[in-house]
């Protein structure tokens, strides 16, 4: 079978090739393994990171990785007696807990690892989903409903946003909540996904960017939400939001956004910020706000199983022609380095296998 792999640490400088398409044997499923036909995988900011030797890990006793994290595939076969049957379509979860375990993989949590022994497809320690073929433990795949063929890949980065919301639950819980204003920074795919859930729980939402035109602000548009492409600043002061998603890990947008909620109000960081650059801040206006406010500030990464599993639920549920936007472009897998290289209109580049 066909797969793409890349060199974890390679820089691609001189002789080096960190990324190409390697002929590699067909798995063999084990007990309690789904042997899947790969469709396609989602291309992110993750992959090309880790495609430029900022990040990942090849398994143990090798120097590859079969990259792709964001997965769709249909099953080939299953376990007898298991949840799962042959031509299913199904999306593999990320992350596996850690082998200790620490407390919180114990328990089902294993996005909120304590220890980070844990391991993730296609990024840390385990091939991941960029191959014709592949397998995985049926307690970690998510069927996808048939309809979403076509835009199935968004359930990993879905998951990712169902753990944020499931987060800001849990804060407002503390107290008595009910929110009615969101904000979203950032309008990719994130960002765009986190503008889904809100609408789909009833909120007035609006979401900022910087583009004036094209296919980001023609989606938000379309969701029914309210598009600014003012500073973040203005925005979040005439907004008042009670719950911040933010998905731009840009450092000005973060801090802006966190001075202007309504009070009470709840801002999930989901962005991951670049080291390095300062920002000169009022701290001591910040912590007043935040404290006088009773104002949270969480991040979140990753997912576990009830998440992708709300996930899956949130698409299934959404408008078929809405999610198809998200879909920029679609590269078959031999012209991978074009799916690599992003385009000024690109939402989601999805690398058909």
């Amino acid at each position: 079978m066909r797969a793409l792999t890349v060199q974890p640490g390679a820089t691609g400088k001189g002789n080096s090739i960190p990324v190409s398409v390697e002929e590699l044997p067909d798995p063999s499923p084990g007990d309690g393994e789904l042997l899947v036909r790969g469709l396609g995988i989602g291309i992110c900011g993750t992959d090309r990171e880790i495609i430029g030797g900022h990040y990942g890990w090849a398994p143990p006793g090798a120097s590859r990785l079969v990259l792709g994290h964001e997965s769709l595939g249909r099953v080939l076969s299953a376990p007898a007696g298991s949840a799962f049957a042959e031509g299913d379509l199904v999306a593999g979860v990320v992350r596996r807990p850690d082998p200790v375990p620490c407390g919180a993989c114990a328990r089902g949590e294993f996005d909120m690892c304590r220890n980070g022994e844990y391991t993730e497809r296609g990024i840390k320690e385990l091939d991941g989903y960029a191959s014709e073929l592949w397998t995985v433990e049926t307690d970690y795949a998510v069927r996808v409903d048939a309809r979403l063929e076509s835009v199935g890949n968004l359930v990993e980065p879905t998951s990712v946003v169902a753990k944020a919301w499931d987060q800001v639950d849990r804060v407002g819980a503390r107290s008595w909540f009910e929110p009615q204003r969101a904000l979203v920074t950032g309008a990719g795919p994130i960002g765009l996904l986190a503008a889904l859930l809100a609408k789909q729980r009833g909120l007035d939402v609006h979401v900022a960017d910087l583009v004036k035109a094209g296919p980001k602000p023609d989606a938000v548009r379309a969701l029914g939400a309210e598009y600014h492409s003012d500073p973040i600043g203005d925005v979040a002061a005439k907004v008042q939001p009670d719950v911040v998603i933010e998905a731009t890990g840009v450092g000005e947008v973060v801090f802006d956004a966190m001075a202007a909620t309504a009070p009470y109000g709840i801002v999930c960081l989901t962005g991951v910020s670049a080291a390095g650059r300062r920002l000169t801040i009022d701290a001591g206006a910040t912590n007043r706000s935040m404290v006088l406010e009773n104002d949270v500030v969480i991040g979140s990464v990753n997912a576990n199983l009830r998440h992708y599993a709300a996930a899956a639920s949130a698409l299934a549920a959404a408008d078929l022609d809405w999610l198809n936007r998200l879909v920029s472009r679609r590269v078959p897998l031999e012209r991978f380095s074009e799916a690599l290289t992003p385009e000024p209109d690109d939402i989601k580049v999805v690398l058909t296998l």
